[in-house]
């Protein structure tokens, strides 16, 4: 396997476009390859097969998706409340619609890890994770709600951005800032 990490990630970050613009039926050495402009036979270099690129791009969606560091604490200089609650969750999906791409791959992941029970594995060790974290850190921040109010945030954030990536036509003239503000109104408790 060949060992330049840049390369290999270039190669994750094409996967994710071929993913996001082809689904994981797309996923080919071949498409890879392309995606990147590399010669043909160069992602078979840097993966034994097609489950590791897909295990990989798992986690490189992920990395891509994480805030530059300070960002959070940046945010969290407010006291506590569910206007700040609101205003995390709105700058989440800036970053994920910014992201576009990532977020359209993780779907596709998603939908992939139906069918194949290592990527589920994979896939819910990485979510796990991620959950994880954000009600640790909404906890510890001492945030208005509990682990249910996160989870119940992580499922609406969730669906609100599968309809407004994959039909932003359907809650008509409602801008997403207005859909966040309404789940978290509704959600989170007052402080």
């Amino acid at each position: 396997m060949a060992r330049n990490p840049e390369r290999r990630t270039a190669l994750l970050d094409a996967a994710i476009q071929v993913l996001a613009d082809e689904g994981a039926r797309g996923l080919t050495f071949r498409a890879v390859d392309a995606c990147a402009g590399v010669p043909t036979g160069t992602s078979s270099n840097y993966f034994r097969d097609r489950d590791q690129v897909l295990s990989e791009v798992a986690d490189r969606i992920f990395v891509r998706l994480t805030p530059e560091p300070g960002v959070i604490e940046t945010a969290m200089l407010p006291a506590p409340s569910r206007a700040l609650v609101f205003e995390l969750m709105r700058q989440v999906a800036q970053r994920l619609a910014a992201e576009r791409t990532c977020y359209l791959g993780l779907f596709e992941l998603r939908l992939e890890a139906v069918r194949r029970p290592e990527l589920r594995t994979q896939l819910t060790k990485v979510l796990r994770g991620d959950l994880d974290v954000n009600i640790r850190g909404h906890l510890e921040a001492g945030m208005p709600g509990d682990a249910d109010t996160v989870r119940l945030l992580y499922f609406a954030l969730t669906g609100l951005l599968l309809d407004h990536f994959t039909v932003p036509g359907l809650h008509g003239d409602r801008d997403l800032d207005d859909l966040i503000e309404t789940v978290v109104t509704r959600i989170v408790p007052e402080a």
